[in-house]
């Protein structure tokens, strides 16, 4: 049996679960989010504790129970605690500022790229070279955060772009002089 698959999922008080179905709502104090699951995937509500059950031990429902679960749980989590993702920017001259609610980024180019914000999706920018996106919905975070990105990826010479805080860019040599 799936190690993740088999593990319920705790519902903290104050988040609400609905499940009609294979339609699957939960709401929480950072707001609500709504799932479709898989038909053959069985979600059930226990108590204050949310079981995922699959029907046969095939290999599509072994792969989908785990998924399911985990998305489940992304859910709960994401309306009680939220997800953020933090961005860097580095570079001589690169920064981010935010205006009402749109990202503005300086980055080497001969204008500046701006990124407005979507609903359900905050931006904050604490320091010129750092940038903070949070929300409750995980998939939407990191899609959000990776569109940032690659606004201007980094470069493996001086690592001049906008890369996560805890992704290591390898570096290479520059050229060399031509020997004689």
């Amino acid at each position: 049996m799936s190690r993740i698959g088999r593990k319920p999922i705790d519902v903290p008080s104050g988040v609400e679960v609905k499940i009609d179905g294979s339609h699957i709502t939960v709401k929480g104090p950072k707001g609500t989010l709504e799932r479709e699951i898989h038909r053959d995937i069985t979600v059930v509500m226990e108590g204050s504790q949310i079981i995922v059950t699959r029907p046969s031990d095939d290999k599509a429902h072994r792969a989908l129970h785990g998924l399911t679960r985990a998305l489940v749980n992304n859910m709960v989590v994401g309306v009680t605690e939220g997800f953020k993702r933090e961005l860097e920017v580095n570079g001589v001259g690169y920064r981010a500022a935010k205006q009402g609610s749109d990202l503005v980024m300086t980055l080497g180019y001969s204008h500046q790229v701006i990124v407005s914000e979507i609903p359900g999706i905050t931006i904050e920018v604490p320091a010129p070279n750092k940038i903070v996106i949070s929300g409750p919905d995980k998939q939407q975070v990191g899609q959000f955060a990776a569109n940032v990105r690659e606004k201007r990826p980094p470069e493996p010479y001086k690592g001049k772009g906008i890369k996560y805080v805890e992704e290591h860019i390898t570096r290479k040599e520059g050229k060399t002089g031509k020997k004689k």
